[in-house]
Formats: structure tokens, sequence, C-alpha cells
């Protein structure tokens, strides 16, 4: 399947590059490019790209606002990776509170670039390698504030505990594992939690996990992997 991508980023010269790149891919097609945010909710809104590799520091409207505008628009339905050149975490929580389904930095290899793309157009969650558990680590840092979340109630117990163990960081296989179930079996418990829980994918289910309480700070993250 053709993975269909609109590059913002205000650097020509950056869009050019990535253009080559990208278009190099038989299984990737670039629909449009923007040098702001407002661009680029223009654009997608036109051509309803799978993915948006969206800038972080643009002038008019920066990535992380873009993002949440894009992502509430139930006129689109497209996922957005966050590239940038900074590995901040105030720009990695707000690209992932923004709605966003990966973060990669631009010095990230080529087959990074690409394999990350497939990802998210996926489904799939994405974090780049140096900033995965920063992220989780940070959560646990920060102190508890359960929030009560009546969806929590439609999650059986099986759900729950697999809900546990995602935002523990663990992969599909070691949830299997530990719970003596099939990797099947596994996909499917993770699917029904972020269907009842309305979450994008498993960084959201982390993110949830920690500000609903079900993990506490100062409790052990192994980090997120798909």
């Amino acid at each position: 399947m053709t993975a269909r991508v609109l590059i913002a980023d205000d650097q020509e010269m950056v869009r050019a590059g990535f253009r080559m790149l990208l278009d190099s891919q038989p299984d990737i097609e670039v629909v449009g490019e923007a040098g702001n945010g407002e661009e680029a909710l223009a654009v997608a809104r036109r051509q309803h790209p799978d993915v948006v590799l969206m800038d972080v520091r643009m002038p008019v409207l920066d990535g992380i606002a873009a993002t949440r505008q894009l992502i509430s628009d139930p006129s689109v339905d497209t996922r957005v990776l966050v590239l940038t050149t900074f590995d901040l975490d105030e720009y990695v929580y707000g690209a992932l509170r923004a709605g966003a389904s990966g973060f990669l930095l631009k010095d990230a290899p080529p087959e990074q670039l690409i394999d990350g793309i497939h990802t998210v157009a996926a489904g799939e969650a994405l974090l780049a390698p140096s900033i995965t558990q920063r992220v989780i680590h940070a959560f646990v840092s920060l102190p508890a504030k359960p929030q009560p979340m009546p969806e929590l109630d439609e999650l059986t117990a099986r759900e729950r505990e697999v809900l546990e163990l995602l935002a523990r960081g663990l992969s599909n296989a070691e949830i299997a594992s530990q719970l003596v179930i099939t990797q099947t079996t596994t996909k499917t418990h993770v699917a029904r939690v972020l269907a009842k829980l309305r979450l994008r994918d498993r960084v959201h289910a982390v993110i949830y996990a920690y500000e609903v309480g079900i993990i506490t700070p100062g409790e052990t993250a192994v980090g997120t992997r798909r």
C-alpha cells in the first residue's frame, strides 16, 4: 500500500531533500509541501495525506499548534510524524499531547525515516530511540494526580492487565509471555483497549495510564516499543 505524505518545513532545501528521498521509494508518494503550519493545514485538508511530516519551528503557525488543529479536525483522517533538530522535552510532550503519532530527529538515518512513515501510516506509534526512555521517565517523576475516567469501567480485568503492561513498556511478545496467552490474543486485547479508551496508539496508552494512576510515579517502566 502506498503511503501518501505531506512535507511541512519552513526550509525549502530541507523539503527538497525529503522529497528527493521519498520520491525514490516505490511505496511512498509525496502529495504536497508546506512552508508553515497554516499552509500544512490547508494542503492536508485538500490532499488528505496518510502522514504529515511536521516540523516544529515554523512561522505563522508552529508544528505543535498545527498538529493539534489537524488531529482535532474531523474532516481529515491523517497522522502526524513530527521531525525536528531539537529533542527538548517540551517539544516531545507538546507533540504527543497534540496528537502526534511519532517523533523523530532530523538527523535520523534515511531508512529510519522511511520505516517511520510506514509505521505511522499503518496506525502504530513511533518515538526516536533517544527519546523513548526520557518520555517514560518524565512521567514517572511527575507527582501523581489520578483523573477519574469512567471509560476504564468498560475494560475487562484482562484488558486492564494488558493496559498496565503496555504502560510498563512491554512488547506484545512480552505481554503474551507474562499473561501466558498467545501473541494473537494479545494483539486483540491491545486493539480492544485502544478502541474502548479511544486512544490513538500505544504511546498515548502509556500517557493515559500515568494520568489516570494505573501506573504511579516511582514504578519501573522499561520504555515503549511496538
